[in-house]
C-alpha cells in the first residue's frame, strides 16, 4: 500500500512549509529582510497503463491510462525580493534603499557580501560599518571633527566639519545588482553572497539608471505581510492534518486486512 508513504511525503512537505513561514514571522522586525516561500513538485509516477498505448489490434489507443503518483517533495525555497516599507528613524547613519540593488560590504576575509540593511554605525576609526563591524564599501571614513553628516540620494556622504560652512565629500556608497536575486546565498547577519545561480554582480552607484536611491534617516522594514503569513500558516497546518488523516485511513485499511479470516 502506497498510501502511508505518499501521506508521509505530504506531512514532511508541510512541515517544511511551516518552518519557512515561521522564519518569515520571526523576522518581521528584521531590517531589510525578504520573505521566503516554499515551493513543491510532485514525485515520479508509476505507470500501470501508459496513456496512448494500443488497446486492440484495430489501432485503438488508451486515452488516459493509469498513472499513480508517489507523493510530493520540496523543490525550492524562493526569496521574494519586493520593496519593503520605509520607516523613519532620524538617525543620520541609517540609510534605506528605495529601489533595486544591494549595498556592498567587505568581509573580514576580504570577500564581498551584499545587504539591504542600512542600519550603519561608525567604527573606532570613524569608518562606516555594519552592526557587526564589517566595512561598507568602498570604505568611507568620517573625519573626527565632523558636526553633522548628510547622505544624499546618490549615496554621497557629505561631512560638515567644525568651522566650515561647505560640506566635504568623504565618499560614495557602492551598489550591486544581480540578474537572479533569488540565487544569492543567505549567510545570515542580513548578508548575501553571490553564487553561480545569481550571476556576477553588476556594480554601480546609487541613483544611476536601474539602481536604487538612498534615503538617509530611514530603514527598510521586512516585506513580510503578517496577515498573509498567518493565513498561509493555517493552510499549511490544515494540509498537515489532512495528510495525517490519510495515514490514519491507511492504517485502518491495513488493520482490516490483517483481521480478515
Amino acid at each position: 500500500m502506497r498510501t502511508l508513504n505518499i501521506a508521509a511525503t505530504g506531512m514532511m512537505a508541510q512541515q517544511l512549509n511551516v518552518e519557512v513561514i515561521s522564519n518569515n514571522i520571526a523576522n518581521l522586525n528584521t531590517v531589510g529582510y525578504k520573505r521566503s516561500r516554499a515551493e513543491f513538485q510532485d514525485l515520479m509516477y508509476q505507470s500501470q497503463l501508459r496513456p496512448g498505448s494500443p488497446s486492440s489490434d484495430q489501432n485503438t489507443i488508451v486515452p488516459a491510462g493509469i498513472q499513480l503518483g508517489l507523493g510530493v517533495k520540496p523543490s525550492a525555497v524562493g526569496r521574494i525580493s519586493t520593496q519593503g516599507p520605509l520607516n523613519r528613524t532620524e538617525n543620520q547613519y541609517d540609510v534605506a534603499l528605495d529601489g533595486k540593488g544591494y549595498l556592498v560590504v567587505t568581509m573580514p576575509d576580504g570577500q564581498s557580501a551584499y545587504t539591504r540593511a542600512g542600519n550603519f554605525q561608525l567604527s573606532p576609526e570613524g569608518t562606516i560599518v555594519t552592526v557587526d563591524g564589517y566595512q561598507v564599501s568602498p570604505g568611507i571614513t568620517v573625519p573626527e571633527n565632523t558636526r553633522e553628516v548628510m547622505i544624499n540620494r546618490n549615496g554621497e556622504v557629505l561631512a560638515y566639519l567644525n568651522g566650515q560652512t561647505e560640506p566635504e565629500n568623504v565618499g560614495q556608497f557602492e551598489m550591486a545588482m544581480f540578474v537572479n536575486e533569488a540565487g544569492l546565498e543567505a549567510i545570515g547577519y542580513n548578508l548575501f553572497r553571490e553564487t553561480p545561480a545569481s550571476g556576477i554582480p553588476l556594480l554601480g552607484m546609487p541613483g544611476q539608471l536601474g539602481f536604487a536611491g538612498v534615503r538617509q534617516g530611514y530603514l527598510e522594514a521586512a516585506n513580510v505581510n503578517i496577515v498573509q503569513e498567518i493565513t498561509n500558516l493555517i493552510s499549511a497546518q490544515r494540509a498537515y492534518e489532512m495528510n495525517s488523516r490519510v495515514v490514519e485511513a491507511g492504517d485502518q485499511m491495513l488493520n482490516t486486512v490483517a483481521q480478515m479470516r
